[in-house]
């Protein structure tokens, strides 16, 4: 169907100074001529507004979180297809070149050609046993992470069969891997990172925002991330660590936008030849090793509890 990821994330937040001030130290710049606007490298977008603004669509839970997500089409055909297949659906409008519409857990949707550029960067190779590439030149150090693209977001759902089967039947999304009766990765594109979306359903059936992700270049980027925001006080949820079920290392922040900001690098990148795994959810299987709390940008530790 040729949506190719996503263009835009909309945020309805208590604090917009202080959101603001997060997403700069995360490494997003500022979005010239829109105030509490920003953008990565590829120049997908994260957009701030007051928590009660009347241009957002109304949240799937309270407080600051995520409103609406904008995802990218290749050309105007896709575009013509997805309106076709949205078509009979209560929430769908086409407005000018972009359509909305509301998923089965009510999260605000608008679809669009893609604007954003393709980056190129210089990324030093790993060296690893009988493969040594990088000779005579050292690995890089990172004092802050530069996000390339939003690479994707992670919705808790009421009802993982409707939601699933919405994004793959109307935007043609496709199954990368499952947790069996709780959760689905689904990756945009056939050919493309291990997954653009995932969806969570939790026993209570609570719908929310988990956390959104960004790519960055390489493990010494998100490592030289993760210490950078803990040099700003910003707290980690979780990381460094490393997913099996993805290959991707990681470092989560907490972010008060709702949920978590992540970055991430060296996911799988999957074809269709890759046949979709049925797993069994457990810690293991999700996160083969973390730290807990972080590490501390002084000292360069695990963060301790005060002792009292």
């Amino acid at each position: 169907m040729s949506v190719c990821g996503i263009e835009k994330l909309e945020f309805g937040v208590e604090d917009l100074a202080l959101c603001s001030k997060f997403m700069t130290d995360f490494g997003l710049s500022p979005l010239s001529g829109q105030r509490h606007h920003f953008h990565t490298l590829s120049g997908a977008q994260i957009a701030l507004y007051p928590l009660d603004c009347g241009e957002l669509p109304e949240a799937f839970e309270s407080g600051s979180t995520l409103r609406r997500v904008t995802w990218g089409v290749r050309d105007s055909a896709a575009l013509a297809r997805i309106a076709e297949k949205l078509q009979g659906h209560t929430s769908f409008q086409q407005l000018n070149d972009a359509l909305y519409c509301c998923d089965p857990n009510g999260m605000a949707l608008r679809i669009e050609v893609s604007r954003q550029q393709e980056v190129s960067l210089p990324v030093l190779p790993l060296n690893q046993w009988g493969d040594m590439r990088r000779i005579d030149q050292p690995s890089p150090v990172y004092s802050y992470a530069t996000p390339i693209n939003i690479g994707h977001v992670v919705f808790f759902v009421n009802d993982l069969a409707a939601t699933e089967r919405f994004y793959r039947e109307v935007l043609g999304f496709h199954v990368s891997d499952r947790y069996i009766n709780r959760a689905v990765f689904l990756r945009a594109e056939q050919r493309g990172g291990h997954h653009s979306l995932f969806l969570l359903q939790l026993p209570s059936g609570k719908r929310g925002l988990n956390h959104v992700a960004f790519n960055v270049r390489d493990i010494h980027e998100v490592i030289g991330g993760g210490l950078a925001m803990n040099k700003q006080h910003w707290s980690t949820f979780i990381g460094p660590g490393r997913h099996p079920v993805s290959s991707a290392y990681f470092w989560y922040v907490n972010s008060p936008t709702g949920g978590a900001f992540e970055y991430y690098t060296n996911d799988d990148w999957l074809t269709e030849r890759w046949q979709p795994r049925e797993l069994e959810h457990s810690l293991v299987s999700f996160t083969e090793w973390a730290v807990e709390g972080g590490i501390d940008y002084t000292t360069r530790r695990q963060q301790q509890p005060e002792v009292l």
